[in-house]
């Protein structure tokens, strides 16, 4: 199976060895064209692209790269630079946690009985998805889609509202999906997210809460998932760098006395 998985990045990182399944993809490119900032990645902005949005849409500007503009593959896959999937068969710590990625033969294998591998879920425990959500951005963006999806996407509303209230999710926008998934995948997330950012003024937000329709993303791939009722599988995601968590769960708690 020809599977690609786009590594986004934004900077120049260690990448994986094996460049016939990882594809290295400079997201926001054209927004440096003036700058001459460089990498040696293929850029989201040749073809038909959103490489402009970057800002808003984060790592998305791959994936809707891909969809535009990759051809020739079985299936499509979206990690992040310092985020990917774990091999199924790697043993304990390594080192090098290069060596502990997905490899081919696994995704073979993972692909053999499913359409879709996401990570692991992240749960919160705590609080919501949605009130996670409002603790760290504006809560209108996200009211928002909830109007867009009544609308336009009215079957999709109950699993919309059953991911609000639920204490879990497949985060991060990371996936592996089989061609005719990703095809309609994408269609319907970049709809949705087109007919929000139409609705929603961001002019005043920080460039951190910009990246609004990266964040909302992540929420909405249990949503299609759950409403399609995919054939999809659980892999164990991994950080390439060391998590601070005492620092991560400071933000969390300054987080939890702000809602907007």
């Amino acid at each position: 199976m020809n599977v690609k998985i786009l590594v986004a990045a934004h900077k120049q990182y260690q990448m994986p060895e094996d460049k016939g399944l990882y594809l290295p993809i400079f997201v926001g490119k054209a927004l440096h064209e003036s700058d001459q900032v460089t990498l040696p990645y293929l850029g989201d902005n040749t073809g038909t692209n959103i490489s402009l949005k970057n800002p808003f849409y984060n790592e998305l500007t791959a994936q809707y790269w891909a969809w535009h503009n990759l051809d020739n593959v079985d299936a499509v896959g979206l990690v992040h630079y310092r985020r990917y999937f774990r091999d199924p068969s790697a043993k304990g710590a390594t080192q090098n946690k290069f060596q502990s990625i997905l490899t081919q033969g696994s995704l073979n294998q993972l692909l053999h009985g499913h359409d879709i591998i996401v990570p692991n879920k992240r749960h919160y425990y705590i609080e919501t998805n949605q009130s996670h959500y409002v603790h760290a951005h504006h809560s209108t963006p996200l009211a928002v889609t909830r109007q867009v999806i009544e609308k336009d996407y009215p079957r999709y509303l109950a699993a919309y509202d059953q991911q609000m209230q639920a204490r879990s999710a497949h985060m991060f926008n990371m996936f592996v999906m089989k061609r005719p998934q990703f095809e309609a995948y994408s269609y319907w997330l970049f709809d949705v997210l087109a007919k929000v950012e139409a609705q929603v003024d961001i002019s005043n937000y920080s460039s951190y809460e910009q990246r609004v329709f990266g964040f909302i993303s992540e929420l909405l791939l249990d949503v299609w998932l759950y409403t399609t009722n995919q054939n999809y599988t659980e892999c164990q995601y991994m950080f390439m760098e060391q998590q601070n968590w005492v620092k991560k769960g400071g933000k969390f708690l300054l987080r939890k006395f702000r809602q907007r």
